[in-house]
């Protein structure tokens, strides 16, 4: 991290207006978001006021980014963030003989998810409706599967994909043994 406060100092107001830009927020909603004013903001974008601590705080948990992020040297574009097989969490104990890797990030849990599901044989998923105007997207990796949404019905190949609504009771059956890549948009 930075240790030269002039350097921090200087990082500081085009980071957080690179963070907001990023999340697609205007200076009003980063001053809902943090309670900080909108003119503070905007003064603090600008490099024209130094925040406090516990605005740089409110600052950087409005905008879902991380403070020490926030002064590191290297641009976040310049890194690659790698999750080793080992590390991707996962459940067991949903659906039926199934196993779930959770691909995606946390903070996208409700807005767009990726995961990619194991079948052993006899393996099913049964999902309740998600969110009004939500879509899966699955793609057959191996094996084969039937996909169910609503009363509509498909069965899909190694290398289909089918979309489809998932605000409506939907399921994934498999064919025998199968492993499946699912995007699940929340709206």
């Amino acid at each position: 991290m930075t240790e030269n406060t002039d350097d921090i100092l200087n990082l500081l107001p085009a980071r957080l207006k690179e963070a907001r830009r990023a999340k697609g927020l205007s200076l009003e909603a980063v001053a809902k978001l943090s309670g900080v004013s909108r003119s503070m903001v905007s003064q603090i974008e600008r490099g024209e006021s130094s925040p406090t601590i516990s605005t740089l705080w409110n600052l950087t948990r409005a905008l879902q980014v991380d403070f020490a992020g926030l002064l590191e040297g290297a641009q976040a574009s310049d890194q690659i963030e790698v999750l080793r097989s080992s590390e991707v969490p996962s459940i067991d104990n949903m659906g039926q003989n199934c196993r779930i890797r959770i691909l995606s990030p946390p903070e996208e849990a409700g807005g767009h998810e990726v995961y990619e599901i194991e079948f052993g044989e006899g393996g099913a998923l049964n999902s309740q409706p998600h969110a009004r105007g939500a879509h899966e997207q699955l793609t057959v990796l191996e094996g084969r599967v039937r996909v169910t949404s609503g009363s509509a019905m498909s069965d899909l190949n190694q290398g289909d994909t089918a979309r489809y609504a998932a605000d409506i009771a939907h399921s994934i059956v498999a064919k025998g043994p199968a492993r499946v890549f699912l995007i699940v948009k929340n709206a």
